[in-house]
């Protein structure tokens, strides 16, 4: 269990807290606005109305108690640009800030934080991909060069098992996980067969999983 402070609760910081929640972490939840404040109660463990770009208010926080930090400010970046700077001043472990451009990514990269993520883009990724393949059901992105997908098992691949399609060998790209009827499985051997009712959660270049399932 992680302790986190959460700032920013407007969609994105809620969904966070719905998730953190569901994880069975502690936070403390942080907004200058009241009304959202009062409405991830249900999900967080305390909150707190106030200005995060006041260091007297971050630091009555106890920023060095958190095992991380998340700034979710999406709706002022200048906000979350001092945010993040103070956080990292006060002796904040972890800090994790959402960018809504490449411009504020870089920004906040420079100003202390250690992750920065960027929904949008990492959505529009994920909505190309999945819209232009009927076989993908799932796709994370984890560099410019490779990506791990989940994706329904080939027809022509049903009965065999993954000693006979080798596709490591031939492509470079690994099968971490076979899922049926809604279990995954990653306990996966040469000997695992698949079949047309399963998907398979695969490792590899882009390229690569494009030239093998013909994507």
């Amino acid at each position: 269990m992680k302790t986190v402070l959460l700032i920013g609760l407007g969609r994105f910081g809620r969904h966070i807290a719905m998730k953190l929640n569901e994880l069975h972490h502690q936070v403390m939840a942080v907004d200058h606005n009241e009304d959202r404040v009062n409405g991830v109660l249900p999900y967080v463990t305390s909150a707190q109305i106030g200005d995060s770009t006041s260091r007297e208010f971050l630091s009555s926080l106890g920023i060095r108690n958190f095992d991380a930090c998340i700034v979710a400010i999406g709706d002022n970046f200048q906000n979350s640009l001092e945010t993040t700077s103070l956080l990292k001043e006060l002796g904040a472990r972890k800090v994790i800030a959402r960018a809504s451009s490449g411009v504020q990514e870089k920004f906040l990269e420079r100003n202390g934080a250690d992750e920065v993520v960027y929904p949008e883009k990492q959505l529009a990724a994920w909505t190309a991909i999945r819209c232009t393949s009927d076989h993908i059901a799932d796709y994370i992105e984890l560099d410019e060069n490779y990506s791990l997908i989940e994706l329904r098992v080939p027809g022509d691949w049903n009965g065999r098992n993954v000693a006979q399609l080798d596709i490591r060998k031939k492509y470079g790209i690994n099968i971490l996980g076979v899922r049926t009827d809604g279990k995954l499985n990653m306990n996966i051997g040469h000997d695992t067969v698949l079949g047309n009712n399963q998907s398979i959660l695969v490792l590899g270049s882009q390229r690569a999983v494009q030239k093998c399932f013909r994507i």
